[in-house]
């Protein structure tokens, strides 16, 4: 049976298979996923913003999409994953209250997608799956044993989509 450890908002999990990371309440939140397919280890991060202010110091790093990459890194590179073998996947970055917002601005949940997409690009990590945007929040259960993110929104009860 797969161990199901739950990452709550500004929290990150490293873990080997088998194992399911899983986190809920995704709205504009960012759930980012690494994964090492060979040594089947990867992390799990449920962010809430795309980076600290200038001079704050982040004390928990998974709160912010960029130290948020950076401390999975570090941890993964510890449990003995190859960086060069990694590749992401991204849940998340909701529109919640587009209604509250002026038309020009960009939104939180954009700000973080595409956030990591930048942190991953300049990292060089492939993006190899993406279910953002929207005005949807979203639950996601990420296979250790597979690589697989299985995500469910809170509109349906069913699988919505496995990347």
């Amino acid at each position: 049976m797969n161990q199901r450890l739950r990452i709550g908002i500004a929290e990150m999990h490293c873990a080997r298979a088998p194992g399911l990371l899983v986190t809920h309440g995704l709205g504009s939140c960012l759930g980012i996923t690494l994964y090492d397919a060979t040594a089947k280890i990867g992390a799990m991060a449920h962010t809430l913003l795309p980076e600290p202010r200038p001079g704050e110091e982040p004390t928990r790093p998974a709160k912010f999409v960029v130290t948020a990459v950076e401390q999975m890194l570090v941890e993964l590179a510890g449990m003995g994953v190859v960086r060069e073998r990694l590749v992401a996947k991204l849940v998340g970055g909701a529109n919640m209250f587009v209604a509250l917002q002026p038309p020009s601005r960009e939104l939180i949940g954009e700000r973080n997608a595409r956030a990591a997409r930048e942190t991953l690009a300049a990292l060089n990590i492939p993006l190899v799956g993406e279910d953002t945007g929207g005005e949807h929040g979203r639950s996601a259960e990420f296979d250790l044993s597979t690589g697989d993110v299985r995500i469910r929104t809170l509109r349906a009860r069913d699988c919505r989509a496995v990347l």
